[in-house]
């Protein structure tokens, strides 16, 4: 039986994508292993978002060949769609495919094994207009299961080389959304996440369908508990959107809402399209609307022209809006992006600074937002069994908290009623009080 590995950087959708072409191979007649194993292929699935993602990918590259001399190596993904060349010559890469076409993996991996020495099948993204369908045949875990609804992005923000490497934005069609998520429920998964390279600009290509129109229909699907969202913009929070979360309750009371920046001027620069006062009131209407709301963000540091009194505008927004947690990123440049031929670049070192301030503030409303539930009951869907601490399982209430408590593996894909008792670090330790 032939085997074939993955390893897989980046985001939500990445990893969604690598389990779909997993589906592909194991339908072929593979067995997934691990990637230290010895496997005649393996699958690197590419993020390009910093330099670190690319470096990451080619030490990837080297690690397969030397523990498999003779094995194919396929890199796909986003470093692979926006710098096919390199990556092809990259000693080791048989094949590079980029982020459309996955579906023709097996096709180009049999022409490998009849002789080809390497294939380029990295196609213009920037000509894409149909959203590539990539379903899940088999589900390795059986708790939050990850949905991708949405792929491209048009936002064009000064930093970011996405955009290049998805191309523009694509919706799925709502009936084979509807269908896998029957199919999800059918398969014991309690909670889905939605997930795509912009998902607020879900249906915006298609008639009659948007973010809160999928929301809705997968809500009515039976044995689906929970629906939780990926990233979205702040510009997505109106008022017909909080309204109609009050209206849902499967929907998790936990958003990420990006900000990259809290300064104003350096949210111009980058070319994002709101501002902080737009932000709040984003902010503002989910904490006056909808009970234990979790707001999570990203945030950049070190952008070029950040100048230190933008940087502390930034850290003291943050502060102000009081996040459950921020995602800290030190910005990169990237080839082929505005920003990468701003002048001021900021130092490695003044950017190692100001992420080390950002994420001591994380930590500290990371805690303050948790110590808020001391002494509460609330729903746990339990994951997997506690790392380093036997008879413990751990799991994730709906806005987001990561519990820990006495239990066994029988516990696994159950929404079980659970006492928080204290915060231990960024998890709370919990007493199992009834399943649900």
């Amino acid at each position: 039986m032939k085997k074939v590995a993955f390893y897989t950087l980046g985001c939500k959708v990445n990893q969604y994508e690598s389990e779909a072409v997993s589906s592909i191979f194991e339908q072929n007649g593979y067995e997934v292993v691990s990637f230290e194993q010895a496997s005649d292929v393996y699958i690197i699935n590419t993020c390009t978002v910093t330099n670190l993602s690319d470096r990451k990918s080619r030490q990837a590259i080297r690690k397969a060949k030397k523990t498999n001399p003779d094995s194919i190596v396929v890199v796909m993904g986003c470093y692979a769609q926006t710098s096919s060349e390199e990556v092809l010559k990259i000693p080791g890469v048989n094949m590079v495919i980029g982020t459309k076409d996955r579906g023709r993996i097996m096709e180009y991996v049999e022409r490998i094994e009849a002789g080809e020495c390497r294939i380029n099948a990295v196609d213009n993204i920037m000509a894409s207009r149909s959203f590539e369908e990539l379903k899940l045949s088999t589900y390795k875990e059986r708790t939050r299961a990850y949905l991708k609804i949405q792929e491209g992005c048009s936002q064009f923000c000064a930093y970011c080389i996405i955009p290049y490497a998805r191309g523009p934005i694509r919706s799925r069609k709502p009936d084979d959304i509807i269908e896998e998520v029957r199919h999800l429920a059918d398969s014991g998964f309690l909670e889905v996440v939605l997930t795509g390279i912009h998902l607020a600009s879900y249906g915006r290509e298609l008639q009659d369908t948007n973010l809160l129109d999928i929301i809705r229909k997968i809500h009515s699907i039976d044995g689906i508990k929970r629906i939780r969202l990926g990233s979205i913009e702040p510009t997505t929070i109106t008022k017909e959107f909080v309204e109609a979360a009050g209206r849902l309750p499967k929907l998790c009371p936990h958003f990420h809402l990006s900000l990259q920046s809290g300064c104003d001027k350096t949210l111009a620069e980058m070319n994002r399209k709101y501002n902080t006062d737009e932000y709040r009131k984003s902010v503002e209407l989910l904490k006056n609307n909808i009970p234990d709301v979790a707001i999570t963000t990203d945030l950049m540091v070190g952008f070029p022209g950040e100048t230190e009194e933008d940087f502390l505008k930034s850290r003291d927004f943050a502060e102000e809006i009081g996040f459950s947690k921020i995602h800290v990123f030190k910005y990169s440049p990237r080839k082929g992006t505005p920003a990468a031929e701003m002048k001021n670049q900021i130092s490695p070192e003044e950017k190692e600074r100001r992420s080390e301030i950002m994420l001591a503030l994380s930590d500290e409303l990371e805690k303050k937002y948790l110590e808020r539930y001391v002494g509460r009951d609330m729903e746990v869907l339990y994951e997997q069994e506690m790392q380093g601490e036997e008879g413990y399982i751990e799991g994730l209430t709906n806005n987001y908290i990561r519990v820990m408590a006495k239990g066994d593996i029988s516990l696994k894909g159950k929404l079980v009623e659970t006492k928080l008792l204290k915060v231990n670090g960024v998890l709370f330790e919990g007493k199992i009080v009834a399943k649900a």
